[in-house]
């Protein structure tokens, strides 16, 4: 009986695994400059902007899972915006940029506020957790001149929490530096 049920048991496990991987897609650019995993389906949209110094589309993704927002985008700065000056600096602000005014700190705890890195690349975390339970992470990474932003909320759960760091640590660059 042990042995049946060990046999069935190693037969299921990858139709359980399987069944798991559903729910998420992999993203990739088409200049294959990066992949990340997002909940399915991912939409994608693509918007001109007049911001100064781009000198593409906006490219962005969004996707929920459980009531969880999970956003990502990239857009291209013109030769040496972002490569000729300070990366980290830049990194910071854009990081921060309008969160300060979207979460004041007299209403929301800063968890996590502070410079990382991406496989060389220099980036920005910002972890917010809201009086409500609600928490965003958001992530800003700056490769080159790509600016790459992600966006991720969850609640004050494992479940949730799990699948927005699962989100935040599958994002890869193939270029390294």
């Amino acid at each position: 009986m042990k042995r049946l049920f060990l046999v069935l048991a190693l037969l299921l496990a990858p139709l359980v695994a399987f069944a798991q991987d559903t729910e998420w897609q992999t993203v990739v650019s088409r200049d294959l400059r990066f992949r990340l995993e997002m909940p399915a389906p991912a939409e994608q949209s693509v918007t001109r902007e007049g911001e100064k110094g781009l000198v593409g589309p906006r490219t962005a993704w969004e996707s929920k899972l459980d009531g969880q927002m999970f956003d990502f985008d990239f857009v291209d700065y013109e030769d040496g915006w972002f490569s000729a000056h300070d990366s980290k600096k830049m990194a910071r602000d854009l990081g921060r940029g309008e969160a300060e005014k979207a979460f004041p700190v007299d209403k929301y705890k800063y968890v996590l506020d502070a410079p990382v890195t991406l496989q060389g690349w220099d980036g920005y975390a910002l972890d917010i957790d809201g009086p409500d339970g609600q928490s965003v992470m958001m992530r800003t990474y700056i490769v080159g001149d790509r600016l790459y932003r992600m966006l991720v909320t969850h609640k004050d759960d494992a479940k949730t929490r799990d699948a927005a760091t699962k989100f935040l640590e599958s994002l890869k660059f193939t270029d390294t530096k």
